[in-house]
């Protein structure tokens, strides 16, 4: 519990969502938020600094992160990359969309008994001016504590069909830029866009939002009884696995899907009883990054307007996003593109159809392939492997496994692997025999036989595995014991 005098703020961050509008870079299993789109930094990371430095006497706690079971160690194992680990990151068994998980949270935050305010994050928005951005979650913070429901609205630059509004009221008394939420507008044609714009009235919805957890929890309560009691339920037997909070799938599965926006927000002006309903304008550079013309649009450009990153040669190219993975990536006599590389896909397209890109990916999954969920390069609590070649009867891999970390002990019917050591040491259990090979040495697992590979070590081991056989699909797999409980490689 907290006992300082001081207000706690709890970040929350929800890091669902697939990302399939950012396709060929955001996969399913390796979504936008975990990627850096931006910088170094993946947009979740980015996210949980971003209250880095936060002043006026707030202590701001860990944040909370709430997400599914697939992305949990990629989570865990970014936030600790930046020194910023979570104090819980809860795992929902189905996405239940926000409301259910911002109680989840809530539950979280005051299981010890204290009352923090909560700050409810995106983990895939981008917002380029950081002090603008804290100087409104203190404005915010203020209205907060007096038990105010509060969200944030973003000042418009531009008429938007793709963004629900806010209509902002009244300022409120001794604020600086509060104001009353008047009512939420869901998404408009252009004409009623244009209107909103210039009447100066109203915001986009951020998807931000700011209480105590005790007002919230009042709130769902009173306003979706059926919410609040169906995640009380999952919650009370959920177990906690190290840094995981595994809520209790049978009983969240039957939670209905609702926003914080429907569930509560549009509601609480016919409810004063449980709280007023509070807006802060902010002009941040924000952007949700729904698309690549999105993430053009809020991205530092050259004299000839494009955004680039990675192997690029631009020659004769205007006002276009050209991202390379890995290849050089070359545009010649081009303008109002998007061109993403990867590995295993490459993207073109016409910088204002970039919303269609997810007809792409409803392609691809109609047809079976898995470039919608998966990335040749897959992230395992371990480490990660690239599949780097494969043909008849072989499969090349490049594996990196984490210092102190293992893989499952396992058995193949029907494949050898060969493993030759790039880098690091290796611990290999091959059969009855445990072994240690490092640098340019290499070790032969037969097929049918039992092993293990480990990093006893305090750096990454890089290995190469050749796969041979006649059937190397990962089913082919009999695992003996499973630190992760996962699908590992």
């Amino acid at each position: 519990m907290n006992t300082q005098k001081d207000p706690m703020l709890q970040p929350v961050i929800l890091s669902g969502g697939s990302g399939t509008r950012l396709w060929p870079a955001s996969r399913e299993t390796h979504p936008k938020q975990l990627l850096p789109l931006t910088d170094e930094k993946s947009l979740l990371q980015i996210t949980a600094t971003r209250l880095n430095g936060f002043a006026g006497g707030t202590l701001v706690a860990p944040p909370i992160v709430v997400t599914n079971e697939d992305y949990r160690f990629i989570i865990a194992e970014q936030l600790r990359q930046i020194g910023s680990p979570a104090s819980a990151i809860v795992l929902e068994p189905i996405g239940r969309n926000t409301a259910p998980a911002m109680e989840l949270a809530a539950i979280t935050a005051s299981v010890d008994g204290s009352d923090p305010v909560l700050l409810v994050m995106p983990a895939d928005h981008i917002i380029t001016d950081v002090e603008g951005f804290q100087a409104a979650m203190a404005e915010g913070l203020a209205q907060a504590q007096q038990g105010a429901l509060v969200t944030f609205g973003i000042i418009p630059d531009r008429p938007e069909t793709g963004y629900g509004y806010i209509r902002s009221g009244s300022l409120l008394p001794g604020a600086l830029t509060a104001r009353a939420l008047a009512n939420f507008v869901e998404k408009p044609d252009l004409e009623k866009a244009v209107a909103y714009v210039a009447s100066g009235e109203y915001l986009w919805n951020s998807g931000l939002f700011m209480m105590k957890a005790s007002t919230w929890r009042n709130a769902l309560r009173a306003l979706a009884p059926e919410i609040s009691a169906t995640c009380a339920r999952a919650m009370q037997d959920a177990c906690r696995d190290v840094d995981f909070v595994r809520v209790t799938k049978d009983v969240f599965r039957t939670c209905p899907s609702i926003s914080i926006d429907y569930a509560v927000m549009e509601h609480i002006g016919a409810h004063p009883e449980l709280g007023h309903a509070v807006v802060v304008p902010m002009n941040v550079g924000w952007s949700d990054v729904g698309a690549w013309d999105a993430l053009w649009q809020v991205s530092e450009k050259d004299d000839a307007g494009n955004v680039s990153r990675g192997e690029v040669m631009l020659e004769d190219t205007r006002d276009s996003l050209v991202f390379s993975h890995g290849r050089l990536v070359a545009t010649v006599g081009v303008s109002n593109l998007v061109v993403v590389e990867t590995p295993d896909a490459v993207l073109v397209a016409d910088k204002s159809c970039a919303q269609d890109v997810k007809a792409i990916v409803a392609r691809i999954k109609r047809e079976g392939k898995t470039l919608a969920a998966n990335h040749r390069k897959m992230f395992r609590p371990w480490g990660w492997y690239d599949s780097i070649d494969t043909g008849h009867r072989f499969l090349v891999k490049r594996i990196v496994v984490n210092p102190g970390a293992s893989l499952s002990m396992q058995m193949h019917y029907h494949r050898a692997e060969h493993w030759i050591v790039v880098s690091g040491t290796a611990e290999v259990t091959n059969g009855t025999e445990t072994f240690l090979i490092t640098e340019n040495q290499s070790t032969y697992i037969p097929l049918g036989t039992q092993h293990r590979l480990a990093n006893p070590g305090k750096v990454p081991l890089e290995i190469i595995e050749v796969q041979t056989g006649t059937y190397l699909n990962e089913d082919d797999i009999v695992r003996y014991n499973d630190s992760y409980g996962c699908i590992e490689h």
